[in-house]
């Protein structure tokens, strides 16, 4: 059986009394694209900068197509391609220089396929790096990544800078390499991208991953949101089990509901409901449910 494209086992990292990432277990099959989520400091970054060998674990270990990221960096960046959420590039040279200079790091790059992102996101190769904006310099890393073709995409905040056309350009080529069997790592704060991309997504606390699964698995986190309206007077839902955060307007009712439904639902069409709508919590919903509303992880 073919080793994962990445997979930890007890990863942890301490800088002094502090721990950044704790006893991290992942994996990550082959052409599946997983978000990873945290507010800043739940060890999203620390997890990357250990994928990529940039600093050494305190305990467990990273592997990258079963190759160590700590003893065999080499063989790990052979089969990565990483995107950064600030382009720190060479301002002397031009987009296409510094496009072929990558390429060759790599070890070669589809040259078709470099010309053909350049057209999509709608970049001046004859620029020089200096001359470029925060987005067309996140451009420039983006189509670096895409254009070997690598079998793993480790993604930090790859649209930082991209406005929303690009955005969806950068979407677009994702969903081609998911389809060509690549598989993705994305770290993002863009919930969006990572409900429109992920098949699953992780969900990290003070270091610790307390939730992982697809989106569907995870909606237990969160309420099933509920409005509906009626002919006559709203009737009392005060003690409906799983119903709660009930705001009342007029011939209009709003409410949240866990668990069942159909207590819900036989209260409402007794009533004589004329319109009913329900909906599922977005990730966004989800996030801020794990974070108790407020989006920090202590």
């Amino acid at each position: 059986m073919a080793d994962p494209p990445l997979r930890t086992e007890g990863l942890t990292k301490r800088f002094g009394n502090v721990v950044a990432l704790d006893h991290l277990d992942l994996e990550v099959g082959k052409g599946e694209v997983v978000g990873y989520l945290g507010p800043n400091g739940a060890g999203k970054t620390t997890t990357i900068r250990l994928l990529l060998g940039l600093c050494r674990p305190s305990d467990g270990r990273a592997e990258i197509f079963g190759f160590d990221c700590q003893h065999q960096p080499v063989e790990t960046h052979r089969r990565l391609a990483f995107v950064a959420g600030e382009a720190n590039l060479w301002p002397s040279l031009t987009g296409a220089e510094t496009l072929a200079l990558l390429g060759r790091v790599h070890g070669g790059l589809d040259e078709a396929y470099r010309d053909e992102l350049i057209e999509r996101f709608d970049l001046d190769p004859t620029k020089k790096v200096r001359a470029y904006s925060k987005g067309n310099r996140q451009k420039v890393i983006l189509i670096a990544a895409l254009m070997v073709r690598p079998d793993l995409l480790v993604l930090d905040e790859p649209t930082s800078g991209l406005d929303p056309l690009m955005e969806q350009t950068f979407r677009h080529c994702v969903h081609e390499a998911r389809d060509r069997g690549q598989t993705v790592f994305l770290s993002s704060h863009i919930m969006s991208e990572v409900e429109a991309l992920c098949d699953r997504v992780g969900i990290l606390r003070d270091g610790r991953l307390v939730e992982m699964g697809t989106l569907a698995e995870m909606r237990h986190l969160s309420a099933l949101s509920v409005e509906a309206r009626f002919d006559g007077a709203v009737p009392d839902l005060s003690a409906v089990p799983g119903v709660s955060a009930v705001q009342a307007d007029g011939s209009a009712v709003r409410c949240q509901v866990r668990g069942s439904i159909e207590p819900l639902v036989k209260i409402l069409a007794a009533a004589g409901v004329t319109e009913l709508l329900s909906r599922e919590p977005s990730l966004e919903e989800l996030f801020l449910a794990q974070y108790g509303g407020d989006g920090h992880a202590g």
